[in-house]
Order: structure tokens, then C-alpha cells, then sequence
């Protein structure tokens, strides 16, 4: 939503330098170029904007999965995170955005793959927190979590809402 309201408020200042580009172009220049850096500065999630739901201490992370449980109204949840070949730590929620109301879509590590316990979908390590739909973990977007250099802090907001992956959850 945020980048929604972002993109009608430049659209409303394209709109009114047009009006304007004869009166003083460079204004509708300054004007765009300001209201870019806005949106941006405001795009980026900070530890101010969330609130902490799961703490993740990134000097704990390596290539093979951990896994950090949560609690949410009863319901248990886990997210992954596991440190990527290119060296970044990639977040997902540990549930197939599949099969996650069978009770076993969940995922297990082998090798440089997690493997679907419902359907036994190979998903590739590199991919976590990249690939949408299908067979796969639930990613978690920079918008739900917030990166200080030393931890990865994840939105108990953003974990609350998902829940329903979970309600039957190894079951």
C-alpha cells in the first residue's frame, strides 16, 4: 500500500508540473526529483516500523537451514533462514505455499535442498526468499523485516497475519 500511495502522490506531481512546464520547468524537475528520494527513503523498512516478532542473529547462519519458532494465538510457526551461495541470508516461513493445509508442508534440509514433507517437492537453497507461488517456502518481503548488520529482525505483524499457513501446521 505504501508504494501505492507513493505512486499517486508522483503521479499528482507529474501531473500538476505539466500543468505547470511552461510557467517553470526546472521547479517540475526539483519537484520530481525530491518526491523519487521521498519514496524511496520511505520504501525502505526500518526498526522503527516493525515490531519484534522473531530476532535472528545472523553470525548464527550458515548454508545449512535454521529453524526459529514462533507463537501466534496458540498457533505454532516456523521461519527459516539459511545464508545463500552469494553470502546473503535468505528468510522464508518454514510452510509450502502449496501444501501447507495438508499438516506436513513443511520443509526438511538435504543436502543444498529443502524437501516439501507433503509432496516432496526439491526446492534449491539459492532460492529461498526469491520464488513466489508453487511448491515452495513462503518468502518473507524486505517490507515484513529489518536487517541492522548484525541481526535480521522479522515483523510480528507480518507473522501474525500468516498464521492460516500454519493452522495445521505438522499436524
Amino acid at each position: 500500500m505504501a508504494g501505492c500511495s507513493s505512486s499517486s502522490k508522483e503521479s499528482a506531481v507529474n501531473t500538476s508540473s505539466e500543468a505547470n512546464n511552461n510557467s517553470n520547468s526546472s521547479k517540475s524537475s526539483d519537484a520530481s526529483s525530491s518526491n523519487k528520494e521521498s519514496k524511496s527513503e520511505s520504501a525502505k523498512t526500518t526498526s522503527a516500523d516493525i515490531v519484534s516478532g522473531i530476532e535472528i542473529n545472523k553470525a548464527d547462519i550458515s548454508a545449512t537451514a535454521k529453524f526459529y519458532p514462533y507463537e501466534s494465538d496458540g498457533i505454532k510457526m516456523e521461519v527459516l533462514a539459511l545464508k545463500a551461495n552469494d553470502g546473503t541470508i535468505r528468510t522464508a516461513l518454514n510452510t509450502c505455499q502449496v501444501c501447507y493445509s495438508s499438516g506436513k508442508g513443511y520443509y526438511v534440509q538435504e543436502g543444498n535442498e529443502l524437501v516439501c514433507q507433503n509432496c516432496g517437492n526439491r526446492f534449491v537453497l539459492n532460492m529461498v526468499g526469491k520464488s513466489k507461488g508453487g511448491c515452495n517456502p513462503v518468502p518473507i518481503s524486505d517490507t515484513s523485516k529489518v536487517d541492522d548488520g548484525n541481526k535480521i529482525i522479522i515483523d510480528k505483524n507480518y507473522l501474525d497475519k500468516n498464521k492460516a499457513y500454519f493452522s495445521n501446521w505438522k499436524a
